[in-house]
């Protein structure tokens, strides 16, 4: 336990779940696209959507993928930023099966075309996980470095993955393999002790059967 657990997030209020939970959503969603967004149209699920107008969530959300912190200022004033940078956003409040009360699904598209879906909860003291990505289970907190692999489901890729990160030195806390079916599209999950070089990162891209290596480091 850190201070953080007893006192929360520095952030813009009024909620640590509701404001600082849902910025983190919108900046992790806008790391994984890898990309500046121009449109984003989420889904609020529970709680996020009965009272998260009145606790700003929306404009939280905005704020994340405009790549503000929690304790930024202008998180307010996010949907006029946003129509600025030349973001379109749409809400739609929807239930969903089997999701944290605090949810929300964003589904982006980038500037050069590139979309991406991502599902994540708040699960207070403005910390996070992301449950689904592109519809694919996926679970992570990106509190540790974390590395992300879109990858072929074939025979020796996590072998592959685990050789390069060994010989750059980096120590694996956890790792977690999802797919969407036996021989089709898979994500590996990966947290690290350390931060990884972006040399690490390029020798990751170029192995055999790797379609897309994330790094997410939210220090």
């Amino acid at each position: 336990m850190n201070i953080f657990d007893i006192l929360g997030p520095i952030m813009v209020g009024p909620s640590s779940s509701h404001t600082a939970g849902a910025v983190k959503i919108g900046n992790i969603s806008l790391k994984l696209l890898q990309e500046k967004p121009v449109r984003a149209d989420i889904i609020l699920h529970g709680s996020f959507a009965t009272t998260g107008s009145g606790h700003g969530t929306d404009r939280a959300l905005i704020a994340g993928l405009l790549g503000m912190q929690p304790d930024d200022m202008r998180i307010p004033d996010s949907f006029q930023l946003a129509k600025r940078e030349g973001l379109e956003f749409t809400f739609t409040n929807k239930t969903l099966k089997n999701a944290h009360p605090n949810t929300a699904v964003l589904s982006l598209t980038g500037e050069t075309g590139h979309t991406i879906e991502v599902q994540a909860a708040s699960i207070g003291g403005g910390r996070v996980e992301i449950h689904k990505l592109d519809g694919v289970d996926a679970f992570f907190s990106a509190e540790k470095p974390t590395l992300i692999i879109y990858n072929l489901d074939r025979r020796g890729s996590v072998s592959d993955v685990a050789s390069v990160l060994s010989l750059n030195h980096i120590n694996i806390a956890n790792m977690h393999l999802y797919r969407a079916k036996k021989g089709g599209f898979a994500v590996m999950v990966i947290e690290m002790d350390q931060e990884i070089s972006q040399y690490a990162v390029q020798l990751l891209e170029g192995l055999d059967g790797i379609q897309k290596v994330v790094y997410l480091n939210m220090e």
